[in-house]
């Protein structure tokens, strides 16, 4: 289930928000009116996406996500706001690592579209990352390999190759054998 955090310090932006989620879409929504009380709910929640208002009592919205990518790292974040001041939207999204900026009022629609492109670009970056260590411990697998068949050919030199026919098949000579006499 998709879970998603709406913070916003008016009450009627939380129920509009609400409803026009859960009437297109079956995310799971999470709504608080302060920062602080969106904060305790990230110490011990999950959530996929985190949307806030860009100016509340206490705390800006860039400061609240600055915080929430400290404690949940993998979810989307975005700023809302009624002011659309290009200083404020570059520190969100050079501080926060903010998704996108939506603007009130806000066109259902492309709010919709919106959090479910940040919604999907979020899970590419996670598989990424997956990706990446996964290239990481196959490459230090190699190394451990690698030293393994160095420390195996200086014990036994030879040992490591092999003798190969035009076909590709394994060449054994006696000499490579021994006696296979069984008796």
């Amino acid at each position: 289930m998709t879970r998603i955090m709406i913070v916003d310090d008016e009450p009627f932006i939380l129920k509009a928000l609400t409803r026009l989620l859960h009437q297109r879409t079956d995310w799971e929504i999470t709504t608080c009116e302060t920062p602080e009380t969106a904060l305790q709910a990230l110490a011990s929640e999950h959530f996929d996406l985190i949307l806030s208002d860009y100016r509340m009592p206490g705390m800006t919205g860039v400061e609240l996500l600055k915080q929430a990518r400290i404690r949940q790292p993998d979810a989307a974040r975005l700023i809302l706001s009624g002011q659309a001041d290009m200083d404020a939207v570059l520190k969100a999204i050079n501080d926060a690592e903010i998704y996108r900026f939506i603007t009130k009022p806000w066109d259902d629609e492309d709010l919709v579209i919106t959090l479910r492109k940040a919604l999907e670009h979020q899970q590419v970056i996670i598989e990424n990352a997956r990706l990446a260590a996964e290239v990481k411990r196959q490459r230090q697998q190699i190394r451990d390999q690698l030293a393994e068949l160095r420390r195996l050919e200086s014990e036994a030199p030879g040992i490591t190759r092999l003798n190969l026919d035009e076909e590709g098949y394994i060449v054994i000579r006696d000499e490579d054998v021994g006696d296979l006499d069984p008796s």
